[in-house]
């Protein structure tokens, strides 16, 4: 991007956002510091290592700040944050699907209504401390790639942006060999997060205890647990607290015939049902959703298959896969991805990101999975309509 560019900083509290925001600073940039209230109620967000929005944070995000030497505010996006990310996780796990709700933070509050307002504002970019870089190619158009440190690379989580969103990004940390290296930097500056705890799991849920947070959001209702013949083997509390590919807390009280452990295939949350059956009934042959979008360019003719990678969740392994854009039972666009060796444990709900190399090239929320052990058998594509997170069908 060019110098002298009028940049909104995006400050979490933490290490990264904070040298973020003073590389941007040295790089010859107008910066203006903001952190992001995401609750009315800062107790019912995690806190010390293990948040990224309270009132502490706020605090660090201040010192920083003013370490830097530049303004900073606080905005109020609470309302925002519930609806778009609280409220879609609960709607997400009462259809029966497993949601990220990083992704959704990203998507629709830090790179959709953070920059939006930024842009009204007459800013020229939004700053972050994600591990990610975004390049421009011989003709001027940008794309989004893997940072130089995989270990820390955060390039999946941002999957979700568009074109017009990497156009006004900006990532100061994608080509730091490590995070020792930025947390030493951080020290440097003599800012008081530079051994911050990196925040994880999810900030909404105070004890990390989702099943028993989403109990008291959405009530309990004692159901059956039944194998792929459709037989009873236990019941449950409520569909809800199951996700594809667990296998904990099932307590079955009847064993497998062949007496190996059982993991969840399928939730039904019409019918209070959930399905289980063996692991390798886990391993997913073909992946697809018709939520999809292009981080810069689409492919030429995304319609014809090409070549690509398949990364499923933030710290897995890309999979080589081949994918292409084609009608679904409707009519509608969906994308679809055949990894070339099956995927294990994959869930409706779950986003599947496309690279090409180090490029993100694309990204798209499951919809639909099909199982190897039932594809080219007649198995049928389980649509999104119905609410329910099928290994393929027949389960």
């Amino acid at each position: 991007m060019l110098e002298g560019m009028k940049v909104l900083a995006a400050m979490s509290g933490g290490v990264d956002s904070a040298v973020a925001a003073a590389r941007a600073v040295e790089a010859g940039h107008e910066v203006v510091g903001v952190h992001l209230a995401l609750s009315r109620m800062p107790g019912t967000l995690r806190t010390g290592s293990r948040g990224c929005c309270t009132i502490e944070d706020s605090m660090d995000a201040q010192r920083a700040a003013n370490k830097i030497g530049i303004p900073y505010y606080v905005w109020d996006f609470s309302e925002r944050f519930k609806a778009d990310v609280v409220d879609d996780f609960i709607a997400e796990y009462t259809a029966g699907r497993t949601p990220n709700p990083c992704m959704r933070c990203n998507e629709r509050i830090k790179f959709a209504a953070l920059l939006e307002k930024a842009l009204d504002l007459g800013f020229d970019a939004v700053c972050t401390g994600h591990y990610a870089s975004i390049t421009t190619d011989a003709a001027g158009n940008r794309e989004l790639h893997r940072a130089a440190a995989w270990a820390k690379d955060q390039s999946y989580v941002l999957g979700v942006l568009t074109t017009e969103q990497l156009a006004h990004s900006m990532f100061p940390l994608g080509a730091t060999p490590s995070k020792a290296e930025v947390r030493a930097e951080a020290a440097e500056r003599g800012f008081s997060v530079a051994t911050k705890p990196d925040s994880h799991d999810i900030c909404f849920i105070p004890d990390g205890n989702t099943s028993g947070w989403l109990a008291d959001k959405v009530g309990t209702a004692t159901g059956s647990i039944v194998d792929r013949s459709g037989a009873v083997v236990g019941s449950h509390e409520g569909a809800h607290a199951f996700t594809v590919g667990q296998r904990r807390g099932l307590k079955l009280g009847m064993p497998a015939a062949d007496g190996k452990p059982r993991f969840v295939l399928e939730v039904r949350p019409k019918e209070n049902t959930v399905v289980v059956g063996p692991k390798e009934a886990l391993d997913i042959a073909e992946i697809a959703g018709s939520r999809f979008t292009w981080a810069g360019l689409a492919p030429e003719h995304p319609e014809l298959d090409f070549d690509c990678q398949v990364q499923i969740r933030a710290h897995a392994d890309p999979v080589d896969a081949v994918a292409r854009v084609r009608p679904d039972s409707a009519g509608s666009p969906e994308l679809v991805i055949t990894p070339v060796t099956p995927l294990n444990g994959v869930a409706p709900g779950q986003t599947a990101v496309v690279y090409v190399g180090t490029r993100v090239l694309g990204q798209c929320t499951i919809d639909r999975t099909v199982a190897a052990d039932l594809a080219g058998v007649g198995a049928v594509d389980v649509p999104a309509s119905d609410g329910a997170a099928r290994v393929g069908a027949g389960a």
